[in-house]
């Protein structure tokens, strides 16, 4: 019989109910943390002894860490390195081993691996019982694939909330260097391009008339004023492409409200409009704000290129945990999966999304428009 099987048979004849409890324990779904201070409750009640503490050991198997107990006396250290004092030694041996008032027990996994200690300490002045010592040896081989699964779901927790702030760091880096660039193109090609289109009017202003080869330098001045007003423009777009300064300065509704201007500008048949609904508690991250412009971004210039629509909406909506945000047009639609591969639009959207641990989502069928839709979650 395994030690599991004889941990199970000892405690049936001991307390069901407490073994009830050690099930309904196991099968709870909570972090480390509860779940330690809920078995030092068991053992407590279980046994006579006094206090009991759980420390568990690391991801990288150097350090215990203490992750619960019933009561927690404030001579208790929070961590202890393996093989040290009494707790890191049974870690490290995989034995139990008494002291002066108390006992400290492995919690072991199938193959023998110490993944936990649990220290007891018996009250002032008594002896730990056989029968305390053979029930809190039990609970520890049932506690074994209970402590196993929580350090698993902490370690899933804890990579999912690195990846998280890789992402988020990584469109911060990104976002901080278009800002750089935008700020470079705009101090330094954009000025010289406006004091070169001064000199060129100056240039103009002074020409005499009525002279053929004066004409001609009159008419290749005027080429050259068109093609520095187009490069002014062409420039002033970058910037906008780059960092909007509205994004910045206004935030996230008003650069949508921008977005939807220039839209209109550009097509003067498309309507579009912008609604904004619900409230956050604290600003929107810049890095979710950016994501979220990014997207309709892309979403409104598809509408401008292809769409063919007479109306587009943008619906922005704040909740609890999450922003949703849809771009809807009455266009003429499209076959989502007869997309032209390298639609590189639609992937970043997508892509850009699912960084930030989001989704995107495209609806469109022929003539019935399309919409899509990104799902940002909040810490």
């Amino acid at each position: 019989m395994s030690g599991r099987a004889r941990a199970l048979a000892l405690l049936a004849e001991q307390d069901v109910a407490l073994l009830t409890r050690v099930v309904g324990a196991a099968c709870a779904d909570r972090e480390l943390n509860g779940l330690a201070t809920d078995l030092a409750a068991l053992v407590l009640s279980a046994t006579r002894f006094a206090s009991c503490e759980l420390y568990v050991l690391d991801d990288e198997g150097r350090t215990l860490e203490w992750t619960g107990g019933a009561p927690r006396p404030d001579e208790v250290p929070v961590s202890v390195l393996l093989g040290e004092g009494l707790i890191g030694w049974c870690a490290a041996h995989g034995m139990f081993r008494a002291h002066e008032n108390g006992m400290v027990f492995p919690v072991r996994d199938e193959a023998s691996r110490s993944l936990a200690v649990i220290h007891v300490r018996a009250p002032d002045g008594e002896r730990c019982s056989e029968h305390d010592v053979a029930l809190v040896r039990a609970l520890a081989a049932l506690f074994a694939p209970v402590v196993c699964s929580a350090r698993r779901l902490r370690m899933a927790r804890e990579r999912e909330h690195s990846a998280e702030e890789f992402a988020e760091r990584a469109v911060e880096a990104q976002e901080a260097e278009r800002g750089r660039l935008a700020r470079e193109i705009h101090d330094g090609i954009a000025q010289r391009l406006a004091s070169l289109g001064f000199h060129l009017s100056a240039a103009l202003r002074g020409l005499p008339a009525a002279d053929s080869s004066v004409e001609e330098a009159r008419r290749q001045i005027l080429i050259a004023r068109n093609l520095c007003d187009l490069a002014s423009a062409e420039t002033r777009a970058a910037i906008g492409g780059l960092r909007p300064p509205v994004l910045d300065d206004l935030g996230l509704s008003a650069a949508l409200a921008g977005l939807a201007r220039e839209a209109d500008a550009r097509q003067p048949s498309l309507d579009v409009t912008v609604t904004v609904t619900g409230e956050l508690d604290a600003p929107l991250p810049d890095h979710l704000q950016t994501a979220l412009y990014r997207i309709a971004q892309e979403a409104v210039g598809n509408i401008l290129r292809h769409a063919q629509a007479m109306s587009a909406d943008i619906l922005l909506e704040y909740e609890r945990d999450r922003v949703r945000l849809s771009v809807s047009d009455d266009g003429r639609g499209f076959h989502p999966h007869r997309l032209v591969p390298g639609s590189y639009g639609l992937r970043g959207m997508a892509e850009r999304a699912e960084l930030l641990g989001g989704r995107m989502s495209l609806q469109s069928l022929p003539g019935e428009g399309t919409t899509v839709r990104a799902v940002l979650p909040l810490r």
